[in-house]
């Protein structure tokens, strides 16, 4: 049983959480620029580029997709597989320990998978071997052709067998995703991308993991922790232990629950706030936790997540709560943008929604058509 810690109620605490995702200010300031968001978070889900893009600018008013794009040439942050076979956004200095400390989970599964494709572990590292050979001395090649490249050098790359080895390659740290070109993704060598990595004893690596998840999330669980890096169980709790011991978590309870938050975020107002955001599906207000009582009505989930299978719409959230869903089309004079509310909204609150979507056409650098 804790004794002598913070009682939080479920509203406070999500009130605090809105606040420690960045979208409000924080007492101890708001991250500014790509690098500093990113390293706030600590990863940042990122599957879908647009997504990833946008999570990054509506944390950081005033820029523009051209100035995200432009810092992620910078090499400020990078795209790998750190954590559950996903990708994130993560900063670049730290893919390699993030990689040793929580990629090694999901490389455990690959002999799963490779049994499926028709493919042995001697043919995946190969094409890690060939794709590192036509990397070397600052190359920088677009998905295509690294399946050419593959091709070339007789690796079947046919079926899902090509996504994999892709994969494989980035989750072994032989390479990451470099930012876009056009539309087209790219990959580098990590080595070469990031030539200087921070290198942490693994003691040092769970407690800045920690810390940063529950700065960026808290109040939340271990529980919750657990899932968003996929860790063991022995290994959460030994990673909250070095945190606290550090300084940089202290825990709480919310309507009785054990959570964990950065002890700063105590001096954050805690009444609920009315603001209105417009959220890209894959963001961490959803996807950074396991447990989404807080944020999400149950009978709402399935129009969020529609096909139960990870993909997520992009929400509406009124004061920390979904609201609705939003789908984008983009053309090249103009992004149109449906909005499909989940509970009632008056006419005050959807001109608010509709302030928040400029903000967003301001972002792409496009008129908005919106539709409801």
């Amino acid at each position: 049983m804790l004794t002598g810690v913070v009682e939080l109620t479920g509203d406070e605490a999500l009130t605090l959480r809105m606040t420690a995702l960045a979208l409000r200010e924080h007492p101890a300031g708001r991250p500014s620029g790509v690098a500093g968001v990113v390293e706030w978070f600590g990863a940042m889900q990122a599957q879908d580029a647009a997504s990833g893009l946008w999570s990054l600018g509506l944390r950081l008013p005033g820029h523009t997709e051209a100035d995200v794009r432009a810092a992620l040439e910078r090499r400020e942050a990078l795209r790998t597989w750190p954590m559950r076979g996903t990708v994130h956004l993560v900063p670049g200095r730290d893919a390699r320990w993030m990689l040793d400390l929580t990629g090694v989970r999901a490389l455990a599964g690959a002999p799963a998978r490779r049994a499926v494709l028709g493919l042995t572990e001697a043919e995946a590292d190969r094409a890690a071997d060939v794709l590192g050979a036509a990397l070397t001395g600052g190359g920088r090649l677009t998905r295509a052709q690294c399946l050419e490249t593959l091709t070339a050098a007789g690796v079947d790359v046919s079926g899902q067998r090509g996504y994999h080895l892709l994969w494989y390659a980035s989750q072994r740290g032989v390479t990451c995703i470099a930012p876009h070109v056009g539309t087209e993704q790219t990959f580098a060598l990590l080595d070469e991308w990031i030539p200087d990595p921070h290198r942490p004893e693994r003691d040092e690596a769970l407690g800045i993991l920690a810390g940063r998840y529950f700065r960026s999330h808290g109040p939340t669980t271990r529980r919750d922790f657990t899932g968003w890096t996929g860790l063991t169980a022995a290994d959460t709790k030994r990673a909250v232990a070095v945190a606290t011991d550090a300084g940089t978590l202290t825990a709480v309870r919310v309507d009785g629950v054990e959570s964990y938050l950065d002890p700063a975020l105590l001096d954050a107002p805690r009444l609920p706030v009315d603001d209105v955001h417009v959220l890209p599906g894959f963001d961490e207000y959803l996807l950074g936790f396991k447990d989404r009582a807080l944020m999400v009505d149950p009978a709402h989930l399935k129009a969020v997540i529609p096909g139960g299978n990870g993909v997520f719409q992009s929400t509406v959230v009124r004061g920390g709560r979904v609201v609705g869903t939003w789908k984008r089309r983009l053309a090249r004079t103009r992004v149109t943008v449906t909005v499909q509310p989940l509970v009632p909204l008056d006419a005050s609150t959807r001109q608010r929604v509709e302030a928040a979507l400029e903000s967003y056409a301001r972002f792409l650098g496009l008129p908005l058509h919106l539709t409801w």
